[in-house]
C-alpha cells in the first residue's frame, strides 16, 4: 500500500477495474471516482510506476524502420529535466503552453513536464494555419511555444496576440534565421530530479483543447488534474488494457483522441504506447509493422478500418487481442470484415474532448452490431427529449449530480471562455452532449447522429448513420455521407455524397448499382434519392463536415436539377 493516501485511492479504483476488465456489470455498480484531496498524476502515478521500471514506456517506429524506445525510468528522468529547465526559462503553474509537435519523444516528455510544473497544455495540431494560431494566442492566453523547426516561422509577429512576451523553444535543431527560439536540447543538463513548488489541487487546470468545430468556431474545453488523468480510468476500461500491452492508437497530436489513447489510458495501465510514424498511410505496410512489433491492442478510426478491410487480413497473422474504433460510429459491415478474418470483434465507444470514454463494449460483453455500448463504470447516462425529460430515443446527456457517483470525475469544468455556452450544456441537471442516441430493453445505446444531423423527409426522422452503414455495405463505397437535399414535394429526401473505393468508376452505372442496393435494404422513406460522387469535405481532425454538405443543398434553386456527378433516383 502506497505512502501517499491519494495515489492509494487512485490505484485501488485502477486495480478494481482490472479485476473487473470483462465484467461490466460488477465494475459499474461497484466503480467510485476516487476522491483526491491533491493530485499530481507525474509525481505520484507515473513516478512510482517508473521507479526502476526499465520496461519500454514509449515505442516509436519510423518511416525508414528506425525506432525509438524509451523506458519508464528514463522518461521519468527525462521528463524531470525538461520541467526543470522550463521553470528556469519562466515557465510557472498557471503559464498556458501550446504544444505544436507530431509524435515524437519531446512531446511524452514536455507533457509530463508540464504536469509535473503545473502548466496549462494547449495541444495544437500541426495543420494549424497561421489564423487557427492568432485565435488559439488570443483565446488561449499563451505564454509559451514549442514546436519544430518546420513550423517556427508561423508564429513570426503573434507575441501580440498573446498577454505579454512569449517563451519559444524549437524542438530537432535550430529556428532558421531567428536567434529568439530556445534550444529544447539545452535540457538535457538540466537536473534530472524535480520538486514540486507546491502540492497540486485536484481542480487546478491541466488542458485547453480547443475542437474541431464541425458547425462553429472552435470551443474551448477546459480539463483540469483529475478530469484527463483520473477521468481516463474509464478510458482504460473499455479499451481492455492490461500491464505491458503494446497498445498503438492511431491518432494525431493535437486532438483528444491522442491525450485519451496515446498518453493517459496506456500509462494509467502501464502499457507500452506504440507509434508507427508514417509519411502516407500504406494499409499494407500497417498490417506489416501489426505483425512484426506484435502489437496487443489497435484503436483506429473507421477511415483506417474502412482503408484496411480493403486487403485481405486473413494474410497477416497479428498478435492482437483488443481492436477498437473511435472518433465516429463503425459501420456494422466494416466489423464484419474483421471478425471474419480475425476472429476478433471491433469495439466501439463513445466520449468526446469535454469527457473521457463515456459508453462503451468493454472486453468480454456481448457485442450488438451498431450499438456503441453500455455506459462505462463512472457515468450515468441519460437520453433526454427536447424537454430534458427522459426518453427511449433522445441526446445523451450525463447525470451531474448522481447520488452515487456524484458528478463524472472524466467531464470538463466548461468552456473557458464562455460561461453561456457552459450553461447551455450543463442545464437541467445533466451535460448534454449534442448527440441524439436510441436505447434497447438492455440497456445498449445505438447513435443516431448529431442533434443538428437528424432530419426529417417526409415527416419520417432520418438517421444519416443509418443509412450510411448501409451505404457502406456496397464494394464500391470508401466513405459516405448523407444529408437532406431539398424536394418540392417531401420538403426533403435523402442524399448521399459517396467517395468511391479503387477500381469503381463514377459513372452512371455505379450510381445505379448502389442506389438498387440500397433500396433492397431500407425502408421506402428512407431510401437514398439522390447520389453525387465526390470526395468529403473534413475538419483537419478528420471529421466529416455534414454542415457543408447540407448548406450547399439548401442553397440550391429549386426544382433541383442534377449537376455533375450526381444522380437521382
Amino acid at each position: 500500500m502506497s505512502a501517499n493516501p491519494n495515489l492509494a485511492a487512485y490505484r485501488a479504483a485502477r486495480d478494481f477495474l482490472f479485476t473487473h476488465r470483462t465484467d461490466l456489470a460488477t465494475a459499474h455498480a461497484g466503480f467510485r471516482w476516487p476522491q483526491l484531496d491533491q493530485f499530481n498524476w507525474a509525481l505520484d502515478h507515473f513516478y512510482d510506476l517508473a521507479r526502476d521500471n526499465h520496461a519500454p514506456a514509449l515505442w516509436i517506429v519510423a518511416d525508414d524502420g528506425s525506432e525509438q524506445k524509451v523506458t519508464f525510468a528514463e522518461m521519468s528522468a527525462r521528463s524531470s529535466r525538461v520541467a526543470n529547465w522550463l521553470e528556469r526559462q519562466g515557465v510557472a503553474r498557471g503559464d498556458r503552453v501550446l504544444l505544436m509537435l507530431g509524435n515524437e519523444v519531446p512531446l511524452w516528455e514536455l507533457m509530463l513536464a508540464c504536469i509535473k510544473i503545473g502548466a496549462v497544455m494547449i495541444p495544437a495540431t500541426q495543420l494549424l494555419s497561421r489564423d487557427d494560431l492568432i485565435d488559439r494566442f488570443a483565446r488561449g492566453r499563451v505564454r509559451a511555444v514549442v514546436t519544430t523547426p518546420a513550423h517556427t516561422a508561423k508564429f513570426d509577429g503573434l507575441d501580440g496576440h498573446a498577454p505579454g512576451p512569449v517563451v519559444r523553444v524549437v524542438v530537432g535543431g535550430a529556428a532558421e534565421g531567428a536567434s529568439h527560439w530556445l534550444a529544447y536540447a539545452d535540457a538535457d543538463a538540466a537536473n534530472p530530479v524535480y520538486t514540486a513548488k507546491q502540492p497540486t489541487r485536484p481542480d487546478e487546470t491541466l488542458l485547453l483543447y480547443f475542437t474541431s468545430g464541425t458547425t462553429a468556431k472552435p470551443k474551448l474545453v477546459q480539463h483540469t488534474h483529475t478530469s484527463y488523468p483520473v477521468g481516463h480510468l474509464s478510458t482504460m476500461y473499455w479499451i481492455g488494457l492490461q500491464p505491458g500491452d503494446v497498445h498503438w492508437n492511431i491518432s494525431s497530436p493535437g486532438w483528444a483522441k491522442h491525450a485519451w489513447s496515446c498518453f493517459f489510458a496506456p500509462w494509467i495501465a502501464g502499457a507500452t504506447i506504440f507509434i508507427y510514424n508514417y509519411n502516407r498511410f500504406d494499409a499494407r505496410r500497417v498490417l506489416d509493422v501489426l505483425v512484426a512489433k506484435q502489437v496487443t491492442t489497435l484503436c483506429a478510426p473507421p477511415t483506417v478500418w474502412r482503408m484496411l478491410i480493403q486487403e485481405q487480413l486473413g494474410g497477416w497473422p497479428v498478435r492482437l487481442r483488443e481492436l477498437l474504433s473511435a472518433g465516429e460510429p463503425l459501420n456494422p459491415e466494416v466489423i464484419e470484415q474483421v471478425r471474419a478474418a480475425w476472429g476478433i470483434t471491433i469495439r466501439d465507444g463513445f466520449g468526446q474532448t469535454e469527457t473521457s470514454a463515456q459508453v462503451g463494449n468493454p472486453p468480454g460483453q456481448p457485442i450488438k452490431f451498431g450499438s456503441m455500448g453500455r455506459p462505462l463504470p463512472g457515468y450515468r447516462v441519460v437520453l433526454l427529449d427536447p424537454d430534458d425529460k427522459p426518453a427511449e430515443e433522445g441526446e445523451l446527456s450525463l447525470a451531474l449530480a448522481d447520488d452515487r457517483l456524484g458528478r463524472p470525475t472524466g467531464l470538463m469544468v466548461g468552456y473557458a471562455d464562455s460561461p453561456e455556452k457552459t450553461a447551455e450544456v450543463m442545464r437541467a441537471g445533466h451535460y448534454h452532449t449534442g448527440d441524439v442516441a436510441q436505447r434497447d430493453a438492455e440497456g445498449y445505446i445505438t447513435y443516431v447522429g448529431r442533434a443538428d444531423d437528424v432530419f426529417k423527409a417526409s415527416d419520417y426522422r432520418i438517421s444519416p448513420f443509418e443509412l450510411e452503414s448501409v451505404l457502406i455495405e456496397h464494394p464500391a463505397v470508401a466513405e459516405a455521407a448523407v444529408v437532406p437535399s431539398p424536394d418540392a414535394l417531401k420538403l426533403a429526401v435523402p442524399k448521399a455524397f459517396v467517395t468511391l473505393a479503387a477500381g469503381h468508376a463514377p459513372d452512371e452505372a455505379t450510381a445505379r448499382s448502389i442506389l438498387a442496393f440500397c433500396r433492397e435494404k431500407l425502408a421506402p422513406y428512407k431510401r437514398i434519392r439522390r447520389l453525387q460522387f465526390t470526395d468529403l469535405p473534413k475538419t483537419i481532425s478528420g471529421k466529416i463536415r455534414r454542415v457543408e454538405l447540407r448548406r450547399a443543398e439548401e442553397a440550391r434553386a429549386m426544382p433541383p436539377v442534377a449537376a455533375a456527378g450526381e444522380f437521382f433516383e
